[in-house]
């Protein structure tokens, strides 16, 4: 992406313009499509953690979590007050203000708990960190289940559903715009450098913890935005839908498309959301068929979606090179 900027700008006047026919797309196709958005956040922001800065964490939906109960407590039990002094609940500019005000107060909490919990866990590398991680989402999950003023395990019912296709996919435009230069930026070597030998990178200078606590802290930020977006879209939230196989689905995800690419992330994304709809039709073997999918996929490009993309791209810019009449290179 030379102008990142543009891109950006380009998909935010996308998102609004599709949102304003949101309302003629099928409910179901429409499901789909934001639950692609949400999963977009949430495979990019773990992507940051888990591929750029060369981690492994299995605690993104303990973040998730946060921000999803957050938001919704704050427009729940806040919002019949603050509504009247941002304009009444009639306005749609105070229903957008209340809205962002909980998703950035959903992922404020989330970036909070990625730095208490990355200051000593990132000490730990490699399967530790993972344990460490996985331990930390599992007492995220057990706290929500016993705090009876969220509805404990019983469940808790969201005010209204603010979530839309041009906030879905504005976060998630903002999001991959964020990382993307954030990596690519000169303070975003780092990040690289701790990936590829965080004891070279020490000898060099660089404070290696600073620069995963900073992953840490950006990623579970933009989880806890995606955990706001799904529960104003969801309306319901359950502690049991962000237990430890959320995290390997958002996992599987980043491993799928390739750690450390941005395009192939989103490509698993999105196919990863779209196959378990695809497969409703045989729901018995829905399962089995999803895991041999997954298993051929790995075997086929072992280094993730992104391999494919790598290809088609060498590929495009070969018979680009090529002069008219001339034959191109296989």
């Amino acid at each position: 992406m030379k102008r990142p900027q543009l891109i950006l700008l380009a998909a935010a006047v996308v998102s609004f313009l599709i949102s304003a026919v949101s309302s003629k797309i099928n409910p179901y196709f429409l499901d789909v499509i934001i639950g692609i958005g949400i999963n977009i956040i949430l495979a990019v922001s773990l992507n940051l953690i888990n591929g750029y800065a060369g981690q492994f964490s299995l605690g993104h939906a303990g973040f998730m979590a946060i921000g999803a109960y957050t938001a919704a407590a704050i427009t729940t039990f806040l919002g019949p007050r603050l509504l009247p002094m941002l304009g009444g609940s009639a306005s749609p500019v105070a229903a957008a203000l209340l809205f962002l005000f909980a998703l950035g107060s959903g992922g404020a909490a989330a970036g909070l708990a990625g730095f208490v919990v990355g200051v000593p866990c990132l000490r730990l590398k490699g399967d530790y960190l993972a344990i460490a991680t996985l331990g930390f989402g599992e007492i995220i999950r057990v706290i929500l289940q016993n705090m009876d003023s969220v509805g404990a395990s019983r469940g808790f019912s969201v005010s209204l559903p603010y979530t839309t296709f041009f906030w879905t996919f504005m976060l998630a435009s903002v999001t991959t715009y964020v990382v993307y230069t954030l990596v690519h930026s000169t303070y975003g070597r780092g990040f690289l450098a701790v990936q590829d030998d965080e004891i070279a990178a020490e000898a060099m200078g660089i404070n290696t913890t600073r620069y995963k606590v900073t992953a840490f802290v950006i990623g579970s930020f933009f989880a806890g935005v995606a955990g706001g977006l799904y529960a104003h879209f969801k309306m319901f939230l359950v502690p049991e839908g962000f237990n430890f196989m959320k995290s390997i689905e958002i996992v599987v995800m980043v491993i799928l498309g390739g750690m450390g690419h941005m395009v192939g992330v989103i490509i698993a994304a999105i196919v990863l959301t779209l196959l378990p709809e695809f497969l409703r039709s045989v729901s018995e073997y829905r399962m089995i068929i999803y895991s041999l999918l997954l298993i051929v996929l790995m075997l086929t490009c072992p280094q993730g979606m992104s391999q494919i993309w790598v290809r088609l791209a060498g590929s495009w810019k070969r018979n680009k090179a090529v002069p008219p009449g001339a034959t191109p290179k296989p």
